[in-house]
């Protein structure tokens, strides 16, 4: 077994531990700035993040089976919250046709109002990403995709909507520019996507 990032002593020598606690720290912010919005709502977390979700995202993506892979979580999980956000007014479900077991979730005029007003939970986080320069935006962003890329091939993440990820990306070198062949254009770093609505899963 490997030495725990959270070993002090071995933080202390290793930079590679030293990021990781910094990554945990910078998670243990989101969980805050979460519960804060949560307790001024009295919405979960989780409740939260899929109005979010739900807000931004297309119909295919608004169901308990994508929502579960998206989060993480069983789709037990997912149907409770659903449920509590359906007695809140929040949420409305359309059956589909082809398979009335199945349906499709839409904010209410209630529920987008909330969404509205929770989607900038996280704006305190981008305050000092706002203070970088382009060349060190560019650099956190490829480390931290790269890093979001390894932890999706491993299974340890599961839905990702990336460039990295896409059948239409092709990857760059030191001397050529990313391409998107569904746009037909160059991409340069600060160009690539976390999550696009045109994602195709490749085999990157």
């Amino acid at each position: 077994m490997g030495k725990s990032p959270f070993d002090l002593e071995n933080q202390n020598e290793n930079i590679d531990s030293r990021i990781v606690a910094a990554m945990e720290r910078v998670s243990q912010a989101f969980r805050v700035l979460l519960w804060n919005q949560s307790k001024e709502t009295s919405l979960s977390p989780i409740q939260i993040q899929i109005l979010i979700f739900l807000m931004f995202h297309s119909e295919e993506k608004r169901k308990v089976s994508y929502l579960a892979e998206e989060f993480n979580m069983t789709k037990a999980t997912i149907s409770d919250s659903i449920k509590v956000l359906a007695q809140k007014r929040m949420i409305s479900k359309k059956s589909e046709m082809h398979d009335t077991r199945s349906y499709v979730i839409y904010l209410t005029s209630k529920g987008l109002e909330v969404a509205k007003k929770i989607a900038t939970f996280a704006g305190r986080m981008q305050t000092p990403i706002n203070r970088l320069d382009l060349a060190d935006k560019e650099n956190l962003l490829m480390s931290l995709m790269d890093i979001i890329h390894y932890l999706n091939k491993t299974g340890v993440i599961t839905i990702q909507r990336m460039c990295k990820t896409c059948v239409y990306f092709s990857p760059g070198s030191d001397t050529t520019h990313h391409f998107c062949r569904l746009l037909n254009q160059k991409l340069f770093d600060k160009d690539l996507r976390i999550d696009c609505p045109e994602h195709v899963l490749g085999t990157n």
